[in-house]
């Protein structure tokens, strides 16, 4: 183990330690849970970057994703010509890219893979093996069976996972709701999953392989983080039993299905653009403002200061933790304060633009690839609290009084994801899928 795997490894377990720390050291520690969860971690990281039979799954799974987004972009390119393609393409008629248009070339994608699975839910696909996860999980995890259930959906899906689970919601314990709400926050919905592939597919050809195998790892991550912070008292009412998987939502005929799910993603992606809009159209006012406040200060601080800036120097640390190259530590950190008020899609971004310019290593593209895989910033307190919120408003003032320590223990466990990957990656060839 180098000294970089060895720093990961300190962090992943110094991370655990900040997340008992934020939750006050409540005692007593549920060390079964948060050795088994450590132990799966372990395991599923084992078999992801070391064995290479598992890498040739991965990749499989990266060309699945990878094929099926380039079978929808022909909607797209129906629809929007030229702006759909991205720079240097042509559409089929030979109309060249105008460049780089998300609204055009990556939000489409998100409508398409909610199609998508709402029609393998209704064809009852997804079911078995939501299922089976669940059962990992909550015999290797101790959890209850709605937490196991709830947290294995977040797989394929976003705040859709709490329906799994509505008619325990009203009867969980503070904690489940907790894990359920760090789940939520730290995974990604295969739904956006499309969306990090789009932009770091061509520096990182494997990434859709990577991205799956850090939503999975983040769920025994967030178990860790919310269990230290908030450790189960109770008894619930679903411990040592796993609910049926859920149908989902019914439809007549897989056509309804897709038109369903089509629209479900239409306004998934009008949610993201609007949410992109007014949080960066916020953070340019408050750049700016912050600009002029520290002119004085601009030459000693070698440029305009910033909230990314300012955010970057707070999670300077925690780069460091997570075993990032040292020449890579400032803009690991500036990208993890990005994602935490700014939303993980332009953190992606631009890590996407320092990997194209080989401004980043490889070890930190991978190890930030895996750290900023989640939903662990500010917008997604009200986007979760208020969807789980809506389904058991008896449990409102439990839900909200629960959302800043959910935020603190998903950015917790998203880290310490990168942390595993820090820890097992030692540039072995095939794991970005460049094949050296």
């Amino acid at each position: 183990m180098s000294g970089l795997n060895a720093v990961s490894a300190i962090g992943f377990c110094a991370l655990a330690a900040l997340a008992w720390l934020a939750g006050g050291c409540r005692r007593p520690v549920p060390w079964r849970t948060v050795l088994g969860s450590a132990g799966l971690m372990a395991a599923l990281g084992v078999l992801i970057f070391l064995l290479p039979a598992t890498r040739g799954l991965l990749l499989w799974l990266n060309g699945v994703v990878v094929a099926l987004l380039d079978a929808s972009r022909e909607g797209a390119i129906f629809l929007f010509g030229p702006l759909a393609v991205g720079p240097g393409q042509q559409t089929p008629a030979g109309e060249a890219s105008v460049g780089f248009v998300l609204g055009t070339q990556v939000l489409p994608a998100v409508v398409f893979f909610a199609a998508l699975m709402a029609a393998l839910y209704h064809l009852g696909v997804i079911q078995p093996i939501v299922r089976f996860a669940a059962w990992v999980f909550k015999n290797s995890l101790r959890l209850s069976g709605a937490e196991a259930l709830a947290g294995a959906s977040n797989i394929f899906v976003g705040i859709e996972s709490s329906t799994t689970v509505r008619p325990y919601l009203d009867g969980m314990t503070r904690s489940e709701l907790l894990t359920l709400l760090t789940c939520m926050m730290s995974t990604i919905a295969s739904t956006t999953l499309a969306l990090y592939v789009l932009f770091l597919g061509e520096t990182f050809p494997g990434i859709a392989g990577h991205l799956i195998s850090a939503s999975v790892l983040s769920i025994p991550a967030a178990v860790i983080t919310s269990k230290l912070m908030l450790p189960e008292t109770g008894v619930p009412e679903t411990l040592g039993t796993l609910p049926p998987a859920g149908e989902g939502e019914r439809h007549g005929n897989t056509m309804s299905a897709l038109a369903a799910g089509g629209w479900d993603g239409l306004k998934l992606a009008a949610g993201i653009a609007t949410l992109l809009i007014a949080v960066l159209g916020l953070l340019g006012v408050l750049n700016r403002v912050l600009a002029f406040a520290g002119a004085p200060l601009e030459a000693s601080l070698g440029g305009p200061l910033s909230l990314d800036r300012m955010l970057g120097w707070v999670f300077t640390p925690v780069a460091w933790l997570l075993g990032i190259e040292a020449g890579d530590t400032a803009q690991a950190a500036r990208l993890l304060g990005l994602r935490s008020v700014a939303t993980e899609i332009p953190a992606y971004q631009q890590l996407a633009g320092l990997a194209a310019e080989e401004s980043i290593s490889r070890r930190s593209l991978v190890v930030m690839s895996y750290a900023l895989c989640g939903f662990a910033h500010l917008a997604s307190m009200g986007i979760f609290v208020g969807g789980v919120a809506a389904l058991a408003p008896a449990r409102r003032d439990d839900l909200t009084s629960l959302a800043f320590r959910a935020l603190i223990a998903a950015t917790l466990a998203t880290l310490m994801t990168g942390a595993l990957a820090g820890v097992l990656y030692y540039g072995q060839p095939g794991v970005l899928g460049l094949g050296n």
